[in-house]
């Protein structure tokens, strides 16, 4: 059986990576401070910023303690999620520190036990959001758009890009796939969309993207078993934006100077996940539109 450590498994989009994963036959750990609202696998307690932590849940998990006491046999590969999940909800020192140490730490320690890949959340903040200093050189933004952090959280995404490249330079037998994944929703928030309607600069700041929890766990799922380069990077977000006014006309209004590329749909993502649907396979398969719209009128 595959088998895959989740960190961050009780969060939002832990919770839908791991039924993805069981849905689809591995075996699961997760790693996490707090603990899940539902027991859907094996929960391990780790405070993953301590790196002697750290290296003990993937020693556990990789069974090299003790193989008949293992809770999954031996660990194929690690999804790295946990962390403070955005800008603002702690002060911006502590963020960077927390989730680049922790970053750390796990990579670290499935090198030091040779699981063959990681795959590890980015974000969408690499590419200079809240767009307000640095507006976007291009839209649909791909993963060739400058990158531009803004905030110590943004900041730690990308220096951990380029730790995944050195990591793996040092240790060939892992290969890291980071998603630059779009703010998340649970099915539970899509009442919270007709909101942004009326004003679209309350959503500005990430050119209305979003995903569905259940996309960003499909996009887990196929960047462990792609054969994606040493160390690469994919933009994971949904398939349309959060508004009902078409792409074009929400980018004319908020970046005029911006160039548009050809070929964009009427209400197409901005952040483009062309990449991902070409290498992982990606199809984003949950949309608001229709349920949503019906419930508003």
């Amino acid at each position: 059986m595959k088998c895959v450590v989740v960190t961050g498994g009780s969060g939002k989009a832990g919770r839908a990576v791991i039924a993805e994963l069981i849905e689809h036959g591995y075996a699961v750990m997760n790693v996490d401070l707090a603990p899940p609202r539902e027991p859907l696998c094996h929960f391990l307690r780790a405070d993953l910023a301590d790196f002697g932590q750290a290296v003990d849940a993937i020693r556990r998990a990789a069974g090299t303690i003790d193989r008949r006491r293992s809770p999954l046999g031996e660990a194929s590969a690690v999804i790295h999620l946990a962390g403070i999940p955005a800008p603002s909800l702690a002060p911006d020192a502590a963020t960077f520190q927390n989730n680049l140490i922790s970053t750390y730490n796990i990579f670290s320690a499935a090198t030091l036990f040779g699981l063959p890949r990681v795959v590890w959340a980015s974000s969408e903040t690499a590419y200079g959001l809240p767009l307000t200093r640095t507006p976007p050189a291009f839209a649909p933004v791909s993963e060739e758009h400058p990158l531009a952090p803004e905030t110590g959280y943004a900041l730690a995404k990308v220096l951990a890009e380029r730790m995944a490249e050195e990591m793996h330079r040092w240790n060939p037998g892992t290969r890291f796939v980071g998603l630059r994944i779009s703010n998340i929703f649970e099915a539970a928030d899509y009442d919270q969309i007709p909101s942004f309607w009326a004003d679209p600069s309350l959503r500005r700041w990430n050119l209305w993207s979003w995903v569905d929890a259940r996309d960003v766990a499909q996009a887990c799922r196929l960047a462990l078993e792609a054969d994606s380069a040493g160390a690469d990077i994919f933009t994971i977000a949904a398939a349309d934006t959060l508004m009902r006014r078409p792409s074009r006309a929400l980018m004319a209004e908020a970046f005029p100077g911006v160039p548009v590329r050809d070929g964009l749909g009427e209400f197409d993502t901005l952040l483009s996940i062309d990449k991902a649907r070409r290498i992982l396979g990606y199809r984003p398969k949950h949309t608001w539109r229709g349920t949503v719209e019906a419930g508003a009128g």
